[in-house]
């Protein structure tokens, strides 16, 4: 109960003597440092919201301006061109002032409106460059004069040191394909995957499509491009991902994984102080814009940083009919999970952050707390598996008031989640490819209760120190994430360390208060509306065949040095893959990002082709190897240009949900869109590269790689056994490099095992 009495800052009894008032020195004090802490946030908000509210500009031009009018004024010349006298017959206070201050004044109050005016047309300037995309689709190596002249110009209008998100005002708005230009693409798409009877079909259906209800649902869609940010973005975040009303576990949520072949401590509790130490230095980068504007890849091409706005203190709330994204200002808390119990750990102290020895300390004392979890407390977390609406509608009538509503509060405000594990996993044991299965699966959906699946992320701390993540997908996409990963991976190794016991560095703070244990009281209906939700969310991670394996033979190195993309080479190994397994084609989705443009989130790329099944029936087939090599080498420069168009807005399944969402508003049916809308993914993937090189030394420590992450799978896995499947995307890969690069020599078996051996 200390932890309580430390809590409250004044208590009172009432006495025949009068009131005996006691204030707690201690609390009082946390209380400052907390308001103390809160007002430097809002000021660094404020800084920074001056600073990129006048960018590309800088605030310190102001200053220039109105020196530079006040110096041509001196000179006795007049650069408004009269504009200063008519502000200064104006100004309303020209009685209490001399004429020289009136004339000051005037002279101020122009060279601001010019200085506001200049960033604009600057602003304008940038955002048209941005709006260029031709550079995109010339060759490698061969630029041409107009982009040469671009690229100078981005440079010129960009500004020196922006903030992350500096680019925000100055980003393109993602623009509204023709609606004959995505039909056109879309029966491309489709061409490979029917008979002719069907393709006939499906072109009579787009054809009147096109010429009739298309226009007019088009005409509102350029309506709502022209007042929102993003024609996409809103719609797809509500219909997509927040209306959804099966479990978000599996079916959205997406995880990712620690290095593979490294653990840099076996201890958990100090490899979960470094951990969360770097999520706190990354948030503390994240909130004063210290972060870097993410680019395309090579280039000075900002992307969009919008979605980084809601990555701490952020929650999925459920409801009946949609679910609700929900997010604070600040949380100086995380909740922590152990053993079926809930805590609430203070991140801070004295309005400084704990350090990782202090973290670690903290969370020691959860993993020696012998207290049982309460009735019902243990599977708590299965309700944010299940379906959306039981939760719902558990969630309004067990957990809207008293203890429960505070203790749920508690979680759902926490900066983000994180789970002790009492389970031990990694590339470890007899059989490491199996292990590494279990450990891919154990981070998707865990035991199904011991996640908050609702929250932005949830952090994994095995017991044999090995960490993971689980991140909700409605907020954010898988690269917005990686970032995060990346940066919190790279601190933990590369930063802080560890000391030759493999503790956290530093000292201990010996007065911290214990974390706080969070209480229930969770009814016997509560209780059984629980175990619904874990036998619905038990079945459907019973359900997902998942493998994991690593492919060390070679990389996009060596891809590269065959004058392909490494994205096309994985994309068409994945379909020669899945036709071996299967003996057909199917319809491919890969994702692409559109953050080039304000609000960009993801677009599809149709990847199954007719240029890549033309190779793969090449390959199969038996014909020559310079066909197929040709055929290759055609359906990689397909895919790219895919791929290039999807990214410059000019995709197909964006458009077309858009064009669906207008036709339900208005409630008109197309059997055209129907259709499209209802066709089944069967291969549903994703590749996203490590975007900060940097932070790792992958020379002098090449062990340190991770194995990514994934999503669950868009239906059962039970139709492709994975394991098989695996086998065959690994023979793919290395069939194509002996395509490409004859000369160039497998590893060995005794090679790789040296290379691992080395490790």
């Amino acid at each position: 109960m200390a932890e309580a009495h430390q809590a409250v800052a004044f208590q009172f009894t009432v006495t025949p003597e009068g009131i005996d008032l006691q204030l707690s020195h201690q609390a009082l004090t946390e209380i400052y440092l907390s308001g103390l802490r809160s007002w430097k946030k809002k000021l660094i908000r404020l800084k920074n919201g001056v600073i990129t509210g006048v960018y590309p500009a800088s605030p310190s031009s102001w200053l220039f301006v109105v020196i530079a009018i006040l110096a041509t004024m001196y000179m006795r010349s007049d650069p408004s061109m009269g504009l200063i006298a008519k502000i200064q017959e104006h100004l309303p206070v020209s009685q209490s002032l001399s004429a020289q201050c009136q004339t000051v004044v005037s002279a101020v109050l122009f060279s601001t409106l010019l200085w506001f005016s200049l960033i604009f047309t600057m602003r304008m300037c940038l955002k048209q460059l941005l709006s260029y995309h031709r550079w995109m689709f010339e060759q490698r190596g061969k630029m041409s004069n107009t982009t040469k002249v671009w690229v100078a110009l981005v440079r010129i209008f960009s500004g020196r040191q922006p903030l992350l998100y500096s680019y925000q005002g100055s980003l393109p708005n993602q623009p509204v394909p023709a609606v004959k230009d995505t039909v056109k693409r879309y029966l491309e798409s489709v061409r490979p995957l029917t008979t002719p009877d069907e393709f006939e079909r499906m072109t009579s259906l787009a054809t009147q499509f096109e010429s009739s209800l298309g226009n007019r649902l088009q005409w509102y869609l350029k309506l709502k491009a022209l007042w929102a940010s993003n024609y996409v973005s809103d719609w797809w975040e509500e219909y997509i991902y927040l209306r959804g009303r099966s479990p978000i576990m599996v079916n959205s949520n997406y995880y990712g994984m620690d290095f593979l072949y490294v653990t840099p401590t076996p201890i958990q509790a100090a490899r979960a102080g470094n951990t969360l130490h770097a999520f706190l230095m990354y948030r503390r980068k994240l909130n004063r814009e210290e972060l870097k504007p993410s680019r395309v890849p090579g280039t000075v091409i900002p992307l969009c940083a919008a979605q980084c706005e809601r990555m701490f203190n952020t929650t999925r709330t459920p409801g009946e009919e949609t679910d609700t994204v929900q997010h604070w200002q600040d949380s100086d808390y995380v909740a922590v999970y152990h053993r079926g119990r809930y805590f609430r750990l203070r991140m801070y102290s004295s309005s400084r952050p704990l350090s990782p020895r202090e973290i670690e300390s903290q969370l020691q004392r959860i993993l020696e707390d012998p207290s049982p979890p309460s009735p019902g407390e243990e599977k708590l977390g299965a309700l944010t598996a299940g379906d959306r609406i039981p939760w719902a509608k558990a969630r309004k009538e067990y957990f809207s008031l008293g203890v429960n509503k505070r203790s749920l509060d508690c979680i759902e405000k926490a900066a983000f989640f994180v789970t002790l594990d009492d389970d031990e996993q990694g590339m470890m044991g007899e059989d490491p490819a199996a292990s590494l299965d279990r450990y891919a699966k154990s981070l998707l959906h865990g035991k199904c209760y011991d996640r908050w699946f609702d929250k932005s992320f949830s952090v994994v701390i095995y017991k044999n120190g090995k960490i993971g993540l689980n991140a909700e997908h409605s907020w954010a996409d898988a690269p917005v994430v990686a970032h995060l990963w990346e940066y919190v991976l790279a601190t933990d190794s590369f930063q802080l360390g560890y000391n030759e016991e493999g503790h956290c560095k530093g000292e201990v703070d010996a007065s911290l208060p214990r974390p706080q244990r969070l209480s229930w009281d969770i009814t016997p209906e509560c209780q059984e509306q629980i175990s619904q939700s874990l036998a619905v969310a038990q079945a459907l991670a019973d359900d997902v065949d998942f493998h994991v394996f690593s492919f060390r033979d070679f990389g996009k190195g060596m891809i590269k040095k065959c004058r392909i993309s490494p994205d096309a080479y994985i994309q068409l190994a994945l379909q020669l893959a899945y036709y071996r397994d299967r003996g057909m084609f199917c319809l491919t989705y890969e994702a692409s990002m559109t953050r080039l443009f304000r609000e960009g989130r993801t677009e599809t790329v149709r990847s199954c082709s007719n240029e890549s099944c033309a190779f793969i029936k090449a390959l199969e087939g038996g014909e020559g190897v310079e066909v197929c090599r040709r055929l290759l080498r055609h359906a990689s420069e397909k895919h790219q240009n895919l791929y290039k168009h999807a990214m410059t807005g000019a995709g197909i399944d964006r458009h077309l949900f858009c064009l669906y969402v207008v036709s339900k508003h208005l409630g008109v049916d197309s059997p055209f869109l129907k259709e499209v809308l209802s066709e089944p993914w069967h291969l549903s993937t994703s590749q996203t590269p490590v975007q900060q090189v940097e932070l790792f030394d992958m020379v002098n420590h090449p062990e340190y790689i991770s194995c990514g992450g994934g999503f669950g799978p868009v239906s059962t896995s039970r139709k492709i056994s994975s394991h098989k499947y695996g086998g065959q995307i690994r023979q793919a890969l290395l069939d194509m490099l002996q395509l490409l690069c004859p000369d160039q020599r497998e590893p060995s078996r005794s090679d790789q095992s040296q290379t691992k051996k080395d490790l």
